[in-house]
Formats: structure tokens, sequence, C-alpha cells
């Protein structure tokens, strides 16, 4: 695990799978995207920690914390209250500004750039920055959330030079807006490892 500043944020990557086979790419696409989202948004110093995994961990994740018993592309769990990350070592104080956790599914994520014509580091990109986006209370439960939330989505992927995920794509059978399976927001307790 390599930590990475920037913009005041502190970014842990944490490979859980063999299936992210190009790890080194993986993480630069999760940083840079990061950076520019934090950047983009003026986020003060914090910390995040990134977790990249498989479908079946994320079953279970998803399963456990949303009750939904199938693998998700994205999940974001949220610190309950930011600032007030519990510190086992020491002493159980309360210590940092753990923004909270963002976990990625290779298999979803890569199963969804291919149906959507997507390049794999586009929608890796796409789902980090609306992880992040959760993670500082950003939600999509209602239309005007949604647009709120696409909004920022699109103007941080614009300086990551990554097309509009939402925008509307030309395939065999005719157009069609492009399909974004929204992902999952948990609010995990103080310390809780997601």
């Amino acid at each position: 695990m390599k930590r990475t500043a920037a913009a005041g944020l502190t970014i842990d990557v944490l490979v859980d799978s063999e299936h992210w086979e190009h790890v080194s790419a993986a993480k630069a696409v999760v940083r840079r995207a990061l950076k520019v989202a934090a950047t983009s948004l003026s986020t003060k110093s914090a910390g995040l920690a990134i977790v990249l995994t498989d479908d079946a961990a994320m079953r279970r994740l998803n399963r456990n914390w949303r009750g939904i018993d199938a693998p998700t592309n994205v999940l974001s769990f949220a610190t309950k209250n930011f600032g007030d990350q519990l510190d086992e070592q020491s002493g159980g104080q309360f210590v940092g500004n753990h923004l909270g956790d963002i976990v990625l599914a290779y298999e979803t994520v890569k199963r969804e750039a291919h149906r959507d014509g997507k390049a794999f580091d586009h929608h890796l990109a796409h789902l980090v920055v609306h992880g992040f986006l959760h993670l500082l209370g950003y939600d999509h439960g209602n239309d005007a959330q949604a647009r709120r939330m696409e909004t920022t989505e699109r103007a941080i992927l614009r300086d990551l030079a990554v097309p509009d995920p939402y925008r509307a794509t030309r395939t065999a059978a005719g157009f069609r807006r492009r399909s974004v399976q929204r992902a999952g927001s948990v609010r995990a307790r103080p310390g809780q490892n997601a």
C-alpha cells in the first residue's frame, strides 16, 4: 500500500483481488481522478481508502450493508462523523479526518465499460468520482439530487478528459441514454472497516 497526498487528500489504495492485473495503471487512474475531484471541490485535508476487489467480495458487502444480494460497481462507506475516526492503536482516541472508503468490483466495472462502449479507465475514473462525491454527502435519491450530483461529476470528468457518461450514445438499435447503475452509498460507523 502506497499513500499519496493530493490537494490535501491522503489516498490509500488496497488491492484485494487478482483481477486487477494492471494494478499500477488502475492506481494511477484512481489517484488522478481523486486529485482532480478534491481540487475541483476544494476538499480540506482528509484521507480515504480505495479498495480494488472483485464481484464476490462486493456481493457480500452489498448484501450485508444494503440488503441486495448481488454485486455492484462501487460502494462508498462514508465515515459517520467526518473527523471522528477511532484509532485503536492510540488507546481509542479519535484522530484524523478520514472521509471513508470506496470499494470497486473489477468484473462489474469491466462488464459495464464493455456494455456501454466506454474505455475501462474512463469508467473507473467516473465511478471513483461518483464514490468520492458520496463520501462528501452527495446523493441521487431524488431527481434534484441526481441532477446536482451528475452536474458535479460531469465538470470533474471534463477536467479529466473523460467523455460525459450520461450522454446519449448511438447503438445498433438507435440512440439511447447511457445506462448508469446507481452506485450505493453506505454510512459506516466510526472506525469500522468496510
